[in-house]
């Protein structure tokens, strides 16, 4: 395994680790037998998979909001991170129609700061600030979107990713050269993930497990809207080979899109059936759902990446499809329901993936 001979003994700090991916990326790291120094708010959901994983006794967390530079500063000074992957937003769509000034707040000036630290730090070599698919001027095409697009998200969420974007190219532009000893600083554009321990609202998988757990019909806001999806390992796997390879050679710092291929953009109401057929294969209960369209905040109907410059890059080619990603999403929230060792459930789940994984 290639990546654990890398990332064995290196210092990473992880940015908004205490969420669903962040917590996927500790065990991942752990794993790997990395050092992990975690900043972040406390958990943003419970339960949470931060918690039912045990995270925090195996790991060192700060927490702490990604607006405080002064303490993200001192952080960064006493751990000496030399790998640094950006994770931490106010990550929904919906919630930014709530609060636009809480959410370009957390996530461009959250950028901002993780950035100047970064300059400061004379320790970091690879840095990666995770965004999102919904940074691109969406217009609705059949067409995967490529990391030449305009950038500009329709809703206060995905624009303010769209800006965190920019800040990232200003600040490498600017401040790092491809000199000796300079850090190597890409963006990551990731679309929808899914998995077992996703307890946020206004997600389709989350949505639907809370529907099985109390035996109602799942209601679908937008059956007809189309998103990439992909197990959250998969966009894992590719964040640690960016911050890897352009350690190695940091003349592959830039953007790249992470998706599924093209067949694993599925439609909300397909994927609604998929789990609830997997749910019924592991529960033996059944489970329908119903649109329940409502007068909601706008929501685009298709999007889509093309994903050839990660894949010619980096040879990377997915592992696991949309349909296997949702019976192991609905796996492991089977077992939550039954009382099983979820950390053990969820490291058993790293490791099959990881099998025959060319990382």
């Amino acid at each position: 395994m290639r990546q654990e001979n890398f990332f064995k003994g290196k210092k990473i700090l992880i940015t908004g680790h205490t969420g669903f991916k962040g917590s996927w990326l500790c065990e991942l790291l752990l794993l790997l037998g990395a050092e992990v120094t975690g900043y972040s708010l406390e958990p943003p959901t419970a339960p949470s998979l931060y918690q039912i994983c045990g995270l925090e006794r195996r790991l060192h967390s700060e927490y702490g909001d990604i607006r405080n530079l002064e303490y993200l500063r001192r952080v960064m000074e006493r751990t000496q991170p030399q790998l640094v992957l950006h994770m931490a937003a106010q990550p929904l769509v919906r919630e930014s129609y709530r609060r636009p000034v809480y959410t370009y707040d957390v996530n461009v000036m959250g950028t901002v700061n993780i950035l100047e630290c970064v300059r400061e730090s004379g320790s970091v070599r690879s840095f990666l600030n995770v965004t999102t698919d919904k940074v691109y001027l969406n217009r609705e095409w059949e067409w995967g979107y490529r990391e030449n697009e305009e950038l500009n998200g329709y809703d206060p969420y995905s624009n303010s990713k769209s800006c965190s974007e920019l800040v990232t190219c200003a600040y490498r532009n600017s401040f790092f050269g491809e000199g000796d000893g300079q850090p190597a600083i890409s963006t990551a554009r990731a679309g929808n993930v899914i998995g077992g321990g996703d307890f946020a609202a206004d997600r389709i998988i989350p949505d639907c497990y809370r529907a099985a757990a109390e035996r109602r019909t799942i209601e679908l806001r937008n059956p007809g809207s189309i998103r990439p999806y992909q197990h959250v390992l998969e966009p894992l796997a590719v964040y640690l080979t960016i911050l890897q390879r352009q350690y190695e050679d940091p003349s592959l710092a830039g953007s790249y899109n992470v998706g599924p291929d093209e067949g694993d953009c599925w439609s909300t109401r397909r994927m609604a059936e998929c789990f609830a057929r997997c749910w019924q294969e592991q529960t033996g209960e059944p489970l329908a759902w119903h649109g329940a369209l409502t007068d909601g905040p706008h929501e685009a109907n298709y999007l889509k990446l093309d994903c050839s410059k990660l894949k010619n890059t980096f040879g990377w080619q997915p592992r696991w499809g949309v349909e296997t990603a949702v019976q192991r999403t609905a796996q492991w929230y089977a077992a939550y329901r039954a009382g099983e060792d979820m950390q053990a459930y969820t490291m058993a789940q790293i490791r099959d993936f990881l099998t025959g994984a060319n990382i």
